[in-house]
């Protein structure tokens, strides 16, 4: 039932999108050629005419919907903020602007007849594309705030929840009511548990009580109108579940099996069939195929972009360097990267030449002696980790990810902390998630990695966005942030 809700709600989604991406497109056009703007920015061609717009409103339908889907934007997630999705909505509209200026200047080029290009058809004004950039992002937003709203009332209210019990009170049973009760959107009520553990607390958890036992689920399923009943028993308990079966045959209950698998889990699970069987994969990342070869083309762009115009600023500093200092401007360092090889990171040189050889691999700290006067500015203000773009353009690296250790620490942390390596699942990177919200340095190792792990199961180009952004944002200040 919830994989059909979902699919209910996300075709909504789509044909709601594509109707919003069409008029964006003719609002687009309105306000470049009937509206002040084409007096006060006149077109150089002369104003088209709008039936030529008209003919491209199907492809615009099928445009928008294309590039919210490579977004994530379809992906229904727990606790995404009006932010993420005012960010998911931008990068997913600017993805299909620059698909549409790709898409039609190839159908002109290969394509249309001399007397068509002549007449402007599939040649769509630069300001109209951004200005359907901006209608399509207020319309898409806009609309998504709308039903947020409409669906929170809904349910607040009470009105069509779909009555939920849940067979096992245990830490797998909690689990699942806490993603129920967090999923309020789905509109669920879990009415309480079972459980053939159960003692004289009939308390429950946060606040649901606890029915009774298995074998009172015919009872209860009549008394409470259930109409989903979730099977979330640990496995040596499994065998009880043949019992609940025939119950939910019988009362014509939704029967969902939860696998106790949970505690195996860091990542997100993926259902494969091979052949028939069901497989269920541990610990798959997002970032596979097509999202793996965008990311890849949004580093090198932005990577090679800043390199070329920071030519200028990065020969000053490495004349700083070596002024006032002896030394390399460079300092290489073996770090961790994807899959747990290793590469050399690259970075200004920011400590007393031969700084590690008595002691060895030390972390950093603040005011650190080893550190130059001038390495001390360039950390002070992460222009040390600048040359690190180089290490994007080839490929070692992400603008955005977990940041890289060095295999002495990896070594030691992974028996520590045992999901610590699924974080070299994808790229090490410049920046990431974590160390825009503060976990940076010397500071706690553990919520380090929860903040890693949560960037790599959540991970699209609008979080990717929103982490530069923010980056941008205090990387001008102290370490601290």
């Amino acid at each position: 039932m919830m994989r059909r809700y979902n699919r209910l709600l996300i075709a909504f989604y789509v044909i709601t999108d594509a109707v919003l991406g069409m008029l964006a497109f003719v609002l687009a056009y309105k306000l470049r050629f009937n509206s002040p703007i084409a007096a006060l920015i006149p077109p150089v061609k002369g104003i088209p005419e709008f039936e030529y717009y008209v003919d491209m409103l199907p492809f615009v339908g099928l445009l928008v919907p294309a590039a919210f889907h490579v977004q994530g934007l379809y992906r229904l997630r727990r606790g995404r903020t009006r932010l993420d999705d005012f960010f998911a909505v931008f990068v997913g509209s600017i993805l299909a602007v620059v698909l549409g200026v790709f898409g039609t200047l190839y159908v002109s080029i290969y394509y249309l007849p001399q007397p068509l290009k002549d007449a402007g058809v599939y040649e769509i004004s630069q300001l109209g594309w951004a200005l359907f950039l901006v209608a399509n992002v207020m319309f898409t937003y806009a609309s998504r705030e709308i039903i947020r709203e409409v669906l929170e009332r809904r349910w607040r209210a009470g009105i069509g929840l779909k009555r939920v019990l849940i067979a096992g009170a245990g830490d797998l049973g909690r689990m699942l009511a806490d993603k129920v009760l967090e999923h309020r959107e789905l509109g669920f009520k879990v009415m309480g548990f079972i459980d053939d553990r159960a003692t004289g607390d009939h308390i429950g958890y946060r606040g649901l009580p606890l029915l009774g036992t298995l074998g009172d689920a015919d009872e209860i399923i009549q008394r409470e109108r259930i109409d989903h009943l979730y099977v979330a028993l640990p496995l040596e308990e499994h065998v009880k579940m043949l019992g609940l079966v025939e119950v939910t045959n019988r009362e014509g209950v939704d029967l969902h099996v939860v696998p106790d698998l949970l505690q195996f889990i860091a990542l997100r699970a993926r259902l494969e069939n091979l052949d028939g069987v069901p497989i269920i994969s541990l610990n798959d990342v997002p970032l596979r195929g097509f999202n793996s070869l965008l990311k890849r083309l949004i580093d090198v762009s932005i990577s090679g972009s800043v390199l070329l115009v920071l030519a200028i600023p990065f020969a000053l500093i490495a004349l700083l360097i070596k002024q006032t200092s002896k030394g390399p401007v460079f300092y290489t360092q073996e770090r961790m990267g994807l899959d747990g090889k290793a590469f050399q990171v690259l970075k200004f040189r920011s400590m007393y030449f031969g700084a590690e050889d008595e002691t060895g691999p030390v972390w950093a700290r603040d005011n650190d002696p080893r550190c130059t006067p001038v390495g001390r500015w360039l950390r002070r203000f992460d222009l040390d980790e600048l040359p690190q773009l180089w290490n994007v353009v080839r490929g070692d690296m992400s603008i955005v990810g977990p940041r890289p250790e060095r295999p002495y620490f990896v070594e030691q942390f992974k028996h520590r902390i045992p999901e610590y390596m699924l974080r070299h699942k994808v790229k090490a990177g410049i920046t990431g998630w974590a160390q825009v919200n503060g976990w940076r340095g010397n500071t706690s190792l553990e919520k380090r990695i929860e903040y890693d792990l949560y960037y790599i199961e959540n991970w699209s180009v609008g979080l990717d966005i929103k982490i530069m952004w923010l980056t941008l944002i205090h990387g001008f200040q102290k370490r601290a942030y």
